[in-house]
């Protein structure tokens, strides 16, 4: 159950002193808190999502900033990464670890005014894995779900692992044990909404949502040509919780620098240097992704774990980050497979991994040399075109050719393009950490399999396999944490691939808001129901 610890009450003669002086200071009338929160006031955000269209559906996962403040899931994670409840009042799992079964607050009001049931809760995972939705969890979902699976491909009408014993009483049966499946239900995808306003109004409910949180929807902003370019929320007087201190918050992903620097927009990516004459605060979120230089593990010379030491010995991290250098970026060189700052993994003091020295000494010692060169190889670029990917990718193939691998740069649209490819290759992976688990890193990139992303590098390793399979069973969370450090030892042993490096986003706040908690996972989950206006600051 999910409550929290006993602590004990340790009683000292200078701090009851200390209260009854404050007391006396009190009947005195003492000033204020300088930091004390003051209600009221409206900002402006822009978070670091493109400038796509407009979507205020939680299972697509667009537009996650303004999904995050009108509607919540089960539970969430604070800025520790850590697990605490949402719509949960609090939850239980069974003694074998395979069902979960949820409390809910009885006293949330969805903002059109019904109260939340336990079916509301039934009715949105339901419609998260319906194929129609198109949510991008859906797949992880049914693997992991008891009965998700028939549900998904239309055998049967219902999920047998989703049961509402009583009204306020969820219970979901999952495939296996494991601590870490609250991780996929703390996702900006889960999110609970009304069964009643959905089924009545389809997709015809997200152009005026209605959720559980401390914000709600108050209108489209739109530009001289009436498209739809951001949204506007306002304080939910109802919220069960907290109230929110703003009256408004205003969010498009179109505000620019010079919204910013005018005053009229409060939080943006920090994206230029001139942004700094603003005066404004600055502040990391993350680490949001995490990349990769995949290896052919399956294909000469790959196929041999000196040759990839070789090339990782090569890789200058420092350089590859100072030749991707961005204001709204900060990325730090990373040694592990498993990265840090994800719950239970620690940043390694030496990150950097570079060698030139050992690099060439490899070479000649694998009998690569003018005379016998190393043969062309490709590297591919996973994802859409972007600046980002095409610097990195050129500063990659200058790096190899200092130790004589010459390489050709190619877009790779998906893993599964990579079929019949015969040529020495490496793949260019960014993963974003939006699941905050060692699992959803390590299985799809090294586990075993032949679909997916298991495509990349075709590594296989049994005894790495043996370990996922004991993790995704694991009731403790500290066995569990153990395990997946085991699988780093192997993976950096084996190297199928060289961690380049974990990203944080840089945001720029201006001086006038207060009680900015740098989200865990990027910007985007950023908490406005903690925001609030110092009055003494200058407004837009």
């Amino acid at each position: 159950m999910n409550r929290p610890p006993f602590r004990p009450v340790r009683f000292c003669f200078r701090a009851i002193s200390a209260v009854l002086l404050l007391a006396a200071a009190g009947a005195f009338g003492s000033p204020p808190r300088l930091d004390e929160p003051k209600p009221g006031g409206m900002i402006r955000v822009r978070d670091f999502a493109s400038a796509s269209k407009p979507n205020l559906d939680p299972a697509a996962g667009s537009w996650i900033f303004a999904t995050e403040q009108i509607f919540e899931g089960l539970v969430r994670l604070d800025s520790r990464s850590e697990l605490v409840p949402s719509l949960a009042e609090y939850w239980m799992v069974s003694e074998d670890g395979t069902r979960m079964t949820f409390i809910l607050k009885r006293d949330v009001r969805f903002h059109h005014g019904r109260d939340l049931d336990a079916q509301d809760v039934k009715y949105s995972f339901e419609r998260l894995l319906r194929q129609e939705t198109r949510s991008p969890l859906a797949g992880l979902l049914a693997e992991r779900i008891a009965g998700a699976r028939a549900f998904r491909d239309g055998k049967a009408p219902e999920v047998a692992g989703f049961r509402v014993p009583e009204k306020y009483v969820f219970e979901v049966t999952w495939t296996s044990p494991s601590v870490a499946s609250l991780y996929l239900l703390s996702t900006s995808f889960c999110k609970i909404l009304p069964r009643d306003k959905l089924a009545e109004e389809g997709s015809g409910f997200f152009d005026k949502p209605s959720g559980t949180g401390a914000f709600r929807f108050s209108g489209w902003i739109r530009s001289p040509r009436l498209d739809i370019v951001g949204v506007k929320l306002e304080r939910f007087p109802q919220y069960y919780g907290r109230k929110a201190y703003l009256d408004h918050v205003e969010y498009s992903p179109f505000f620019t620098v010079d919204h910013f620097m005018s005053g009229e927009v409060a939080i943006m990516p920090f994206l230029s240097e001139r942004m700094a004459n603003s005066g404004c605060q600055t502040v990391l979120a993350g680490p949001c992704a995490a990349s990769y230089l995949m290896f052919s593990c399956h294909l000469a010379p790959f196929d041999r774990s000196a040759v990839r030491r070789a090339v990782a010995a090569a890789v200058d991290k420092d350089r590859l980050i100072e030749a991707l250098k961005q204001p709204d970026r900060v990325r730090r060189p990373s040694s592990g497979f498993i990265p840090a700052g994800l719950p239970g993994f620690l940043p390694a003091e030496d990150a950097s991994g570079f060698d030139p020295e050992q690099a060439r000494r490899l070479m000649d010692e694998l009998g690569f040399s003018a005379e016998r060169r190393f043969p062309p190889v490709i590297l591919f670029v996973l994802g859409p075109r972007t600046e980002v990917g095409t610097r990195t990718s050129r500063e990659i193939v200058s790096q190899l050719g200092a130790v004589g691998i010459t390489a050709d740069i190619r877009m790779l649209r998906t893993a599964g393009d990579l079929r019949g490819v015969r040529t020495p290759y490496l793949v260019l992976v960014t993963r974003p950490l939006d699941i905050p688990d060692a699992d959803a890193i390590v299985r799809p990139l090294f586990g075993s399999g032949e679909e997916g992303d298991h495509l990349l590098a075709r590594y296989a390793s049994p005894a790495l396999d043996k370990l996922l399979e004991a993790a995704a069973v694991e009731k403790s969370w500290a066995r569990r944490i153990d395990l997946f450090l085991q699988m780093g030892d192997i993976l950096g042993k084996d190297l199928p691939a060289v961690p380049l490096f974990t990203e944080e986003e840089r945001l720029a706040v201006r001086s006038f808001v207060r009680g900015v908690r740098p989200p865990a996972l990027g910007m985007s989950y950023l908490e406005a129901r903690d925001l609030w206006l110092d009055r003494k600051e200058p407004q837009p």
